[in-house]
């Protein structure tokens, strides 16, 4: 095993990360630059003495609702807009040029943006406070911070345990925070690392960090990625493996037996790890590759993307069976010639296995891949020759679907238990990535 460099919080300071915050002010793309290092000090000065009045600030500006508010956040050319999940009304548009990704920080508040320069905070202005034996709950403006964590190719955010982990595809850089914190990063001006980690050879990985300090991450490098492994706090290897062709994607839950679980993808089936033992799954073809895997707590089933012909399109899924440690192909489209991409997949909130195909239908399928039901959302629609081209997408959040139609700038909740489209909004934008949070 090559060497590694894992770095406890102690050395973070010296980490060489740039970080500005301006909570509760959006930025306009066209005066948007990187903090260079000469500045980072007396930014983080001015952050800390105007503290109070932003704090303030934010305060007089928030406004307490009866409940909270889930909001969804998407991405456009040219910008990103922020939508109250409920009503689908455009509670905020901000502008941001470039081809912009999403990830959901982990905190039911902020999303992560991988924007020029790095990971970029979005306060989505929606969030609850504890008080006592209930809560608060709070709307503002959302904004997007100049809380900027940096990175030469911002690649996978991962949520686990508490955690967001966040993968430098061109360094090799993995940087882990608390998810509840972000907040108070984004009010303090200062990033509170846990961990920080480098890997060998940079690479296009994911790192996954857990509470009691291991970390899975990927090896690899630029012309090729072979597997993963976990390491302690201390970056010494519990368990690894090199039998992972084309590792990519990632899932981390604990299954239905109170077991934490943390899966890749392969191009020849998945490996599955148990914190001190690894196993590897049979995709049940020469090349079987499954790119993005989708957990739900409690259950031993995983749903994944499959695919058999590197060439070919996605028609089929994976059931992946973790306790019985199959994975078994499934046709959901019968056989009709539909098919889906990597951002029509999603798991509901029972664990219902759902895929948005081309034909337009959202189709429900049980833990076992049987079609429960199907639902005819949006209009037939190709597969693009670019996956970075503006395509159709499935999200699940607090018991719906919403689905995206780039096509016509519309946006639909589903209801995927009763099998019907429950509301439609046109947004006005060619809606391409899209996350929610909880509020």
């Amino acid at each position: 095993m090559t060497d590694t460099a894992l770095k406890r919080p102690a050395l973070a300071a010296g980490a060489g990360m740039l970080l500005l915050a301006l909570a509760g002010c959006a930025t306009d793309a066209a005066d948007e630059t990187s903090p260079t290092a000469s500045a980072t000090a007396e930014a983080t000065a001015d952050a800390h003495d105007d503290h109070d009045h932003d704090h303030e600030a934010e305060e007089t500006a928030a406004t307490e609702n009866a409940a909270k508010t889930p909001r969804l956040v998407a991405t456009y050319d040219g910008g990103i807009v922020v939508l109250d999940a409920s009503t689908l009304e455009t509670v905020s548009d901000i502008e941001l040029a470039g081809f912009n990704r999403l990830n959901d920080a982990g905190d039911g508040r902020h999303v992560s943006v991988s924007t020029a320069g790095g990971f970029q905070i979005l306060d989505a202005g929606t969030w609850s406070q504890a008080h006592g034996d209930h809560s608060h709950y709070f709307t503002a403006e959302p904004a997007l911070t100049n809380l900027l964590i940096e990175a030469t190719t911002p690649g996978h955010v991962v949520n686990h345990d508490g955690l967001t982990a966040l993968f430098d595809d061109g360094t090799g850089n993995v940087t882990v925070v608390e998810s509840d914190d972000w907040t108070h990063m984004v009010e303090e001006g200062h990033l509170d690392v846990i961990t920080e980690y480098t890997t060998a050879e940079a690479h296009h990985g994911v790192a996954v960090a857990t509470e009691n300090g291991d970390m899975l991450v990927t090896l690899g490098n630029e012309e090729s990625r072979t597997g993963a492994m976990i390491i302690d706090e201390d970056g010494e290897t519990l368990v690894s493996s090199d039998q992972c062709p084309g590792v990519h994607g990632e899932t981390a839950f604990t299954n239905a037996s109170d077991e934490e679980l943390i899966m890749v993808g392969c191009e020849d089936g998945a490996l599955v790890f148990h914190g001190d033992h690894v196993h590897k799954l049979d995709g049940g073809a020469e090349y079987a590759r499954s790119g993005n895997l989708f957990s739900a707590e409690g259950s031993d089933v995983v749903l994944g993307d499959y695919k058999t012909d590197p060439e070919g399109t996605l028609t089929q899924v994976a059931v992946i069976d973790t306790a019985a440690e199959t994975i078994t192909p499934v046709d959901p489209f019968d056989g009709s010639g539909a098919e889906y991409t990597f951002r029509g997949l999603a798991r509901g909130d029972d664990g219902e296995l759902l895929v948005l195909g081309t034909d337009g239908t959202l189709r429900v399928l049980d833990e076992s891949g049987a079609l429960q039901t199907t639902i005819d959302v949006i209009d037939a629609w190709e597969v693009p020759e670019e996956w970075q081209a503006p395509q159709p997408a499935v999200i699940a959040l607090d018991g719906m679907a919403y689905v995206t139609e780039p096509a016509t700038g519309e946006i639909h909740i589903v209801d995927y238990v009763g099998g019907e489209v429950w509301k439609s909004a046109d947004v006005g934008v060619t809606m391409n990535e899209i996350v929610g949070v909880t509020g």
